[in-house]
């Protein structure tokens, strides 16, 4: 099992039952993964975007978004799998797993 941290950027326009059960769905996808959820926060209810000059997502265009920070363990065979279900989801504008470090390792 490795140490992962996933960034994803939802929508700003949700109602605040959606986000949560957004959220739930979230976890849920990484446990049913074979994941285990050591962390989980909300990084920022409502940021503005980076790039608000090319807004993104879809046929509604977001110049805001809530990030949602999650850190778990997991087998890296099951990363492309939550890439995929993640990359799938609407309320999902953007996401990033990033595989952390151990320390004292580089």
């Amino acid at each position: 099992m490795k140490k992962y941290e996933a960034m994803f950027i939802i929508k700003p326009d949700l109602k605040d039952e959606e986000k949560t059960a957004l959220m739930k769905n979230i976890k849920e996808q990484i446990a049913k993964h074979q994941g285990n959820i050591t962390a989980d926060q909300i990084w920022a209810e409502r940021r503005r975007l980076a790039y608000d000059l090319f807004p993104i997502g879809g046929q509604t265009r977001f110049k805001e978004g809530m990030y949602y920070l999650v850190n778990f363990d997991s087998a890296p065979a099951e990363i492309s799998a939550l890439k995929g279900i993640y990359s799938l989801n609407e309320s999902i504008l953007r996401f990033l797993i990033l595989k952390l470090e151990e320390k004292g390792k580089k």
